[in-house]
């Protein structure tokens, strides 16, 4: 619903704070955590808006976890830019704000001769890219890296710097670093609609009113219709993508050793296999246009199509145990880069289209957008030391987890080992689970080989009265048991 403003009097509305921003983020995905980051240490004094509950839960919450080189991007694009910056600054980071990663390479392989004449092409366009450490290498070589890949493998791209890593503790610690700083973030708020009067936003929340001098749109798969809404107008438009994964029991992850790209389309990056940051093996996504922005639903037809494919290529899936099914929205518009733009005279810029790089690309977009707003002839003073977060849970397979620490209290979910000490750091601070969702991503707790069927009862006894909506009656609504938000 769009207020018309021009025919209400804003000032009965209750304010939701009395201050102006100097920013306000709409939106709290990885790209609007990373923008409030960049912002915030600049010296801005930043508001973040995000209508659900907990950060996250759009586009954010289901991906791949790869951290890409962006040895494949569009050349000359916003897009790799913002990937490669954004690949650099994770690895000056990662180690500050306790982030894992897991370098593992890539491959793209080639399973037809069709695929085998678009190496060279591939390889030509990494190297315009400036990812020079790319090789093509025979299905011999490629036998010996991958030893359970299956025969038909006909050659690859050797990727040496693709990673994995913690989709969610990123965004997370880049969020909790600027609430440290002085940011700010409203949950829970959806907005509806806003003014701009030359000088000061104001919005309209289901909370109240906020203001601020500049608005940066992060809505991701609502980016359009934001824009739309405040501005009058659009110059994109979204198209849902959905993207179906399988995850397989952690023992799958021991099948390989690197990420296993295939040749992509001009549509999608395609299915890829891969080792998740949490020790299980990831096959995933479809491509699936849709018209909702909301249904995350999985299809039976989809995820046999994704275990036949991960089994044609790797064939010891074939009676590998699955732990869950997910399926995440990605925000494709009707262009191939990012859209990135700065409204004239509005103190406006929207940030849209990010599609399955945004993980990849975020701290990326974060300078990109900085640098769009230092040229609007804005600045601020920057934080010469900033304050750096708590140490943020690690929930890595490789790393030390909470639970070989002394004193973590018992174990609450076995199959991800979770500790009653993680269940309860995550319910407290700046950004404390407000949902079962928000849980998992934080603790990961109910995400293992039995989703939740031997833990839920502790974890709903220990988070009764905390939550809007108590894990009884989420876990009453889930149709398929397999059904995870999960990222592996």
């Amino acid at each position: 619903m769009t207020l018309n403003l021009n025919s209400m009097d804003t000032s009965t509305i209750d304010p939701l704070t009395s201050d102006v921003f100097d920013i306000i983020v709409v939106g709290a995905g990885v790209v609007g955590c990373a923008i409030a980051r960049q912002f915030t240490l600049n010296g801005a004094r930043v508001a973040v808006v995000e209508k659900a509950s907990d950060i996250l839960d759009g586009a954010s919450k289901a991906n791949s976890a790869i951290l890409h080189t962006g040895f494949d991007a569009p050349i000359n694009s916003i897009e790799l830019a913002c990937v490669k910056k954004g690949f650099e600054e994770y690895h000056k980071i990662h180690k500050d704000l306790n982030l894992p990663i897991e370098k593992t390479g890539a491959h793209v392989v080639a399973w037809n001769d069709d695929e085998l004449g678009k190496l060279d092409g591939i390889l030509k366009k990494s190297h315009q890219n400036g990812i020079t450490d790319t090789k093509i290498i025979s299905a011999k070589q490629l036998a010996k890296k991958e030893p359970s890949l299956g025969k038909k493998a006909q050659g690859a791209i050797f990727i040496p710097n693709e990673s994995i890593i913690d989709p969610w503790s990123a965004p997370y610690a880049y969020l909790k670093q600027s609430i440290i700083n002085g940011g700010e973030v409203f949950l829970s708020c959806e907005v509806i609609s806003g003014e701009f009067d030359r000088k000061i936003w104001q919005l309209i929340t289901t909370r109240g009113t906020i203001k601020s001098h500049f608005i940066i749109n992060c809505a991701g798969l609502y980016g359009d219709k934001l824009d739309q809404d405040l501005l009058g107008k659009t110059k994109f438009y979204i198209t849902p993508r959905k993207g179906q994964f399988v995850v397989f029991d952690k023992v799958g992850a021991s099948l390989l050793n690197s990420i296993i790209l295939p040749v992509p389309t001009a549509r999608t990056k395609g299915v890829v296999l891969c080792r998740t940051i949490f020790g299980n093996l990831l096959v995933g996504p479809t491509a699936q246009d849709q018209k909702s922005r909301s249904d995350s639903s999985t299809d039976e037809k989809s995820l046999k199509e994704l275990i036949n494919a991960g089994v044609e290529k790797l064939p010891a899936l074939k009676d590998m145990p699955i732990t869950a099914t997910y399926a995440g929205l990605r925000p494709a518009s009707n262009f191939k880069d990012y859209q990135i733009k700065e409204e004239l005279g509005k103190n406006y810029i929207t940030v849209g289209g990010i599609r399955s790089t945004g993980l990849s690309g975020a701290l990326g977009i974060a300078k990109y957008v900085y640098k769009v707003y230092l040229g609007l002839g804005k600045k601020h003073q920057k934080i010469i030391h900033p304050k750096i977060p708590a140490i943020a849970p690690i929930l890595a397979q490789n790393y030390k987890r909470n639970w070989q620490e002394k004193n973590h209290g018992k174990i609450i979910c076995h199959c991800e080992m979770v500790s009653e000490q993680d269940i309860s750091s995550a319910l407290t601070g700046s950004l404390k689970a407000r949902s079962l969702a928000g849980l998992k991503r934080q603790t990961r707790a109910t995400m293992g080989r039995c989703q939740g069927f031997y833990c839920s009862a502790k974890i709903a006894k220990m988070t009764q009265g905390l939550f809007e909506n108590p894990i009884a009656s989420d876990i009453k609504k889930k149709k398929n048991p397999k059904e995870d938000i999960s990222n592996g």
